[in-house]
This record gives C-alpha cells, sequence and structure tokens, in this order.
C-alpha cells in the first residue's frame, strides 16, 4: 500500500497542509493508486494500456484551431497509422487477420477520445459501424468480398442509415430498395428530400462505399429495413458513380476532423447479392425469406448487431470526463485566490466546500459510470463472442447500452462543463481543452440513438418486464400485491411513515444520518423510487392495448415524461450497484474505505437530487431529509485528502490530458507570488495596508 507519509508533497500542496497529511497519516486511509488504476483499466487491462501508449503520440493528437478541411485530412491520415499500429482490427475474424475479441476491441477504441474524438470516432464510423455492418449482417461471401479492404482502409466507407427525415425511428426511413427480377439487381432510390441519407461519416469525401439502409421492396411487398452494399464512388477519380448525389455538411458543432455529409440515390442499380442477407434473403425470383418470421423482431435483431456504437460511446464519455477531472482537480490543488483564514496566504481552490461539491460530486458519478461500463462491456463480450448469446441476453444487453449510454454522455457534457468554469477564465483557453472536448463531445448525446429516445425504450422494457410479473400469478397473488400497493401509498399520502419515522429520528439527527449513509439504506431508497415509478406508470397506462391507436397513444403521450425518469433512475440504480459491487474487488483496507466514501456521495447526491420526490412520497421525513445535505459535507471534507490519487488512479498522463493548466505551472507562479511577499515583508519596506491603518486608528480612539 502506497502510505501518505512516504510520499513528496503534492504539486500545489502547502508545506503546513503535507505537514499535517503526513502526521494524521497512521489514522487516516491512504490509497493504493496502482492497485486502484488496475482495477480500473479492467479485465482488458493490456489492450487499454496499448491503446493509451498509441494515444500518447503527438500524430495523433488534435491540433486546435486548425481549418476544418485540414483537420479531415489530418485524421484520414490518422486512420492509416492506427491500421499500420494493428490498432483496430481486433473484432474481425481471426481467418482475416482480426483476434474475434469484441470486449478488447471496444476497450482500446474508447481510448482514442483522449488523442482525438473526431479520430475516434472516424475510426468508429470505418470499422465500428460500416465494417461490423458487412460483418454481422452480411454472411461469408461478403466478408471475403468487402471486409480485408474495408479493414485495410482500400476501402473507406460510411454507415448510411439516418436520414434527414428520420433519425432514431429508423424504421420509418423512406430510401427503398425494389427488386427488379428482369435484372437480378435492386433499385435503390430516394422519393424525395427529407430521404436523403444525412450526417454520413466520410459521405462527403472519403467514401467509397457504404452500407445503406432502405425499404426491401420485392413482389410489391415492403418487407422493413434491410442494409445494402453500395458503391459510392470511382476510386481512380473520387466523382460519385451515375445515379449518387451528395453534398458537404459543412462546419459543425464539434468532429470537424470528420467529412460528414448527404446522400441520395436516383435508380442505383446494385446487384441482388449486395443485399446483407444474414436476417433476410431475396431469391432471383424475387422471393423473400428470413429465418426470423416476425417483421418487428427481424428489425430489432438487425439493429441489434450494431450495438456496439452504443456501448463504445458509454466508454468514451467516462474516458473524457477523466481526463477533464484529472485537469481540473489538479489545477484546484495549485490555483489560490482569497485569503479568508490568513492576513497572509490566500486559499487553496479545492478547500472551498463548494469547490469541492462541483468537482467530487462529478468525480463519484465519473467512477459510477466507470465501473457500470465495465459491466456493460463484459455483457457485450459475452453476447459477440457467443459466450451468453440467448434472445433475453441480447435484450438485456441492448436494454442494458440504452440505459447508460444516456447518462454517461449526459455527465461527461455537465463534468465539462463544471470543471471549465471551476477552472475560471483559464478553463476557457482552448489550450485546456475543456471547450474543445465539450464541442466534440456535445453530439454523442445524439450519436446512435438521441439520449431521451433510448430511456424510452429502457422504459417500455421496464414496463413490459412489469407486466410479465404478474402474467402467469393467480388471482390471490395478484390481489395480495395491489393491496400490498395501496395501502403503501396510503401511508406514504397520510403520512404515517413520515411521523413513524421522525419518532424513530427525533433527538438524534446523527442516527438519521447514519441510516442514509448505510449500503442497505441506500439501496431501500433508489430502488424503492425505481419501482414505486414503473408501478405509477403501469397502473395509468393499464389497458392501453383495449383503446384505440389514436387514444392509446395520446395515454402514453400523458405520461412520458414519467417513464423517462422511471427509466433514469433505473440506470443511476445500476451504476450505484456496480459502484458497490466494485467495492467487494478491492482488497486494500484504506482504498476501500476511501471507495467507500465515494460511493456514498454518489448515492446521497441522487438522493439529494430527487429529494422533493422522496419527501412527496412520504420515504423520507423532513427531519432526514435536512441531515443528506449535511453528510454530504462530511464526505467532502473526508475525501479531500484523497483526491488526487482518485484522478491519478485514472491512469492519464500529461500527453493524454495536454492541459497546460495541470502540468504544474500553475504552482510554480503561486510560489513565485508568495516567495516574492514573503520577502517583502521580511524587508520591511511592505507598505502598509490602509485598512490595518484604520483598524489601528479605531483602536486608540477606543
Amino acid at each position: 500500500m502506497t502510505e501518505l507519509v512516504d510520499r513528496p508533497a503534492r504539486r500545489g500542496q502547502r508545506p503546513a497542509a503535507a505537514a499535517a497529511a503526513s502526521r494524521a497519516a497512521e489514522t487516516q486511509p491512504a490509497v493504493d493508486v496502482d492497485a486502484l488504476g488496475e482495477q480500473l483499466l479492467g479485465k482488458w487491462a493490456a489492450i487499454r494500456r496499448q491503446a493509451r501508449t498509441l494515444a500518447e503520440r503527438p500524430e495523433l493528437h488534435k491540433i486546435e484551431g486548425l481549418p476544418h478541411t485540414e483537420h479531415r485530412t489530418r485524421v484520414s491520415g490518422q486512420l492509416k497509422y492506427l491500421v499500420e499500429n494493428e490498432a483496430v482490427h481486433r473484432a474481425f475474424p481471426e481467418s482475416l487477420g482480426g483476434a474475434d475479441d469484441h470486449g478488447g476491441n471496444i476497450a482500446g477504441f474508447e481510448e482514442l477520445v483522449v488523442a482525438d474524438p473526431s479520430l475516434q470516432i472516424k475510426a468508429g464510423v470505418q470499422w465500428g459501424l460500416f465494417g461490423s455492418a458487412v460483418m454481422h449482417l452480411g454472411t461469408a461471401e461478403h466478408h471475403a468480398k468487402w471486409l480485408p479492404g474495408i479493414m485495410s482502409l482500400e476501402i473507406p466507407g460510411c454507415f448510411a442509415m439516418t436520414e434527414t427525415g428520420h433519425g432514431s425511428d429508423v424504421a420509418s426511413i423512406a430510401t427503398t430498395a425494389t427488386f427488379d427480377p428482369a435484372t437480378d439487381e435492386f433499385v435503390v432510390h430516394t422519393p424525395f428530400r427529407a430521404a436523403w441519407k444525412d450526417y454520413i461519416g466520410n459521405a462527403a469525401i472519403d467514401g467509397l462505399g457504404a452500407v445503406v439502409f432502405a425499404q426491401l421492396v420485392t413482389r410489391d411487398v415492403n418487407h422493413g429495413v434491410h442494409a445494402f452494399y453500395v458503391d459510392l464512388r470511382d476510386p481512380e477519380t473520387g466523382e460519385f458513380l451515375p445515379g449518387i448525389g451528395g453534398e458537404d455538411d459543412g462546419i459543425k458543432g464539434g468532429l470537424n476532423g470528420i467529412d460528414n455529409g448527404r446522400l441520395h440515390f436516383t435508380g442505383v442499380r446494385i446487384p441482388r447479392t449486395n443485399l446483407l442477407n444474414r436476417y433476410g434473403n431475396v431469391d432471383s425470383d424475387g422471393a423473400y425469406s428470413s429465418p426470423i418470421a416476425s417483421p418487428g423482431r427481424r428489425f430489432f435483431t438487425m439493429l441489434g448487431t450494431l450495438v456496439q456504437g452504443r456501448v463504445s460511446l458509454d466508454g468514451a464519455a467516462v474516458a473524457a470526463s477523466k481526463v477533464a477531472l484529472t485537469a481540473a482537480i489538479q489545477y484546484a490543488t495549485e490555483r489560490r485566490q482569497f485569503n479568508a483564514s490568513s492576513h497572509t496566504e490566500e486559499e487553496v481552490l479545492l478547500d472551498y466546500q463548494r469547490h469541492q461539491k462541483r468537482l467530487f460530486t462529478r468525480l463519484a458519478t465519473t467512477y459510477a459510470a466507470g465501473f457500470a461500463h465495465e459491466q456493460l462491456l463484459q455483457k457485450f463480450d459475452d453476447v459477440f463472442s457467443g459466450a451468453h448469446d440467448t434472445d433475453e441476453d441480447r435484450q438485456d444487453l441492448e436494454t442494458l447500452a440504452a440505459a447508460l449510454k444516456p447518462l454517461s454522455t449526459w455527465h461527461a457534457l455537465d463534468t465539462l462543463q463544471e470543471c471549465r468554469e471551476t477552472c475560471g477564465g483559464a478553463g476557457f483557453l482552448i489550450e485546456n481543452r475543456f471547450a474543445s472536448l465539450r464541442a466534440d463531445l456535445d453530439v454523442y448525446a445524439t450519436f446512435e440513438g438521441d439520449n431521451t429516445v433510448l430511456l424510452q425504450l429502457v422504459a417500455k422494457r421496464l414496463l413490459a418486464d412489469y407486466a410479465k410479473e404478474f402474467r402467469s400469478v393467480d388471482f390471490g397473488v395478484l390481489a395480495r400485491y395491489v393491496v400490498g400497493q395501496a395501502t403503501g401509498a396510503a401511508i406514504h399520502r397520510t403520512g404515517l411513515r413520515q411521523v413513524a419515522q421522525f419518532v424513530a429520528d427525533s433527538g438524534s439527527v446523527q442516527k438519521a444520518a447514519i441510516a442514509l449513509r448505510e449500503e442497505e439504506g441506500q439501496r431501500a431508497l433508489l430502488t424503492d423510487r425505481v419501482q414505486t415509478m414503473v408501478a405509477e406508470a403501469a397502473t395509468a397506462l393499464k389497458g392501453t392495448g383495449r383503446l384505440s391507436q389514436e387514444k392509446g397513444a395520446a395515454l402514453f403521450n400523458r405520461h412520458q415524461n414519467e417513464l423517462i425518469d422511471a427509466a433514469q433512475a433505473h440506470a443511476e440504480l445500476l451504476q450505484w450497484e456496480a459502484f458497490t459491487e466494485a467495492l467487494g474487488d478491492i482488497a486494500d483496507p484504506g482504498t476501500r474505505t476511501v471507495l467507500t466514501w465515494l460511493r456514498d456521495l454518489f448515492g446521497l447526491s441522487l438522493i439529494e437530487k430527487n429529494l422533493s420526490w422522496y419527501l412527496m412520497n412520504g420515504r423520507l421525513s423532513m427531519q432526514r431529509g435536512r441531515t443528506v445535505g449535511e453528510y454530504i459535507n462530511r464526505l467532502l471534507v473526508k475525501i479531500r485528502p484523497h483526491a488526487l490519487d482518485l484522478v491519478d488512479a485514472f491512469g492519464y498522463g500529461e500527453d493524454h490530458v495536454r492541459a497546460a493548466i495541470a502540468t504544474g505551472a500553475e504552482k510554480e507562479r503561486q510560489d513565485e507570488a508568495r516567495a516574492y511577499f514573503r520577502s517583502l515583508r521580511a524587508s520591511g519596506k511592505a507598505p502598509v495596508d490602509e485598512k490595518l491603518l484604520l483598524a489601528r486608528t479605531a483602536g486608540n480612539c477606543v
């Protein structure tokens, strides 16, 4: 275990603070940074290290202020660099030079965000979307024909799903692929402007091929959305092939190293065999067949094979949050402002309670999101490796990804903004990356499914699971459950629970705080909120299936907000449980103690955020509710000495963080200023502060 007393004073730590920390070392727990760092790297630690070594290289770093045309050229070249360094082929079949390592592939890929988010996303377009669509939706013939060129970058390509008129509602896209038996071809066509493929990476310049999603029509029957391989450009001239057109999306709010563009098709003919037919096939006579009879299930199965985009965005968002907190917390230990407790010494920013709350609550959430992501990544690998690949496993994976990706991407944006603000004007400088990273990650909240839409999918799954629980039970069981629910609701409404809790708590605020800080107390509160919200929504929507489509949709819409709130509460509970489970894997007692404080901070912050719900629903008394903030404040004080250890454990060095304020430069400036004023005071030549003169005068008058 790394003992605090054995370390030199941290950069930015006052000598007095360092001495106090040393004296307290025997009684205060210490964090084993190396062991914690290893745990945070997770199952694919070796691959993450390889990826971080690549991400340290200047050849892959974003050059701030580069015109978007030059940035695009640079990122295109960086993709070749990744190929040369064997960094992007892990998920492809061993027979083609890959490693069939699906979890390791995502673990390595998401680390690229610290080099340049444009590089990460453009690599994701080429190999994670375009290549994966061919691999997972195509068959052996397609793999042999196109995957080698996709892997080597000989065929740069696009993933052409989203349309100007339909983003998250993929089932309603309007591009068609109609089979012509006379020529044994599909005719790909864009019927109107809203059906143009839009925001498509690689479409503006680089893409030679595309996986195009379109409504498959044969024998006058629409069999729904399927994927087709379409050649886009002449590889010699780079010009669009006949019938294909498009335009550049131009400069965006971020990720300007990617050539996003629009595509449209006018009667473009492709061979029948260009249908990626793993889940749906058309014979030469136009007969359609599929191993999945249900059109709805077939559609979701096809989209489910592409879930890795959501998994990787979840991990990349966590990585960006770690980088931002590493810079902001380092700076906060060095930057001094205001001399509240001394006439001569200014305060370190991280010693202010509000500064601690702004950063430590987000640090706790980042740890929770990181542990939850590792579980998601394991689930993803289990499914795609075939270790656990049932329909239920795939549904669980899709639901888990849809739950966690919104929380982590929103959290990254919130963390980057808060870190920017806590670093003041320095945080706004591009050299410190907060503003740049936030701009690039902004669209992560939309990529691979709009966050709000994803949470609605989670809510529907929660409702389905809730209904399934009672589908086969007898009337007596259901009646007892309903009575129990009604009794509970009556207690909450009448305040009986509040009264009972107040009596139990009266005279002992400490007892109330202890009850909240215990693991089971937090679990009970967080779980109860999810269960209650789902139960209330299910009750409100009961009988929807018997209504007309219009009335059923209207009823669902009236409860949409509550459903999405329930899904978010569910996702937060998943993160809390992942954090709690990770505590059981920590062997070092000191590290486990500090991480437990951090977990408690995460849990109590969730309760504080939703305190009005707990009070209105009778889950907490007013007296106990008041203790939430008090205990959070005590946790901040406990965590303060370990803040640098907790970000050091993330394992990102200066070449990853690349923020000028996190290099120790601020400490040098502060030390120079302090030395100057100490010398001036010692010389006896320092001017007298007017306020001191006035104080002396007032004293003499008295």
